[in-house]
């Protein structure tokens, strides 16, 4: 077997995604459960908003700002998960320390 710079396993089998089934199920689950969940969460604060217009209750506008943050938690905690989804198939470049370090220098530096 040659041992280029270049030489890979050759043993036929196509690349798997690094991230099991259920996993990724897991993660479509947890995806779907924050979208529906802010999706309510903004209706509920569209309507508590426009009683807290009419009726200029305090606790009306309490309610819309925490709707308004659980809103906003759903969203990121969703993205988390889009984001962590995407490292499992092999889509996403991942973090910095999954890849091998640079070489320092060139060939000038060698000399």
């Amino acid at each position: 077997m040659a041992g280029g710079k270049r030489a890979g396993d050759r043993s036929g089998e196509p690349n798997r995604a690094r991230g099991s089934g259920r996993a990724l199920a897991l993660h479509a689950l947890g995806i779907t459960l924050t979208v529906v969940a802010w999706g309510y969460l903004v209706w509920m604060a569209i309507d508590l908003g426009r009683a807290a217009r009419d009726d200029g209750s305090g606790v009306a506008w309490l309610l819309l700002a925490l709707a308004c943050l659980g809103a906003i938690a759903c969203l990121f905690v969703g993205l988390l998960l889009g984001g962590s989804a995407l490292r499992l198939l092999g889509g996403a470049g991942g973090t910095p320390g999954d890849q091998p370090p640079r070489p320092t220098g060139g060939k000038r530096a060698a000399r």
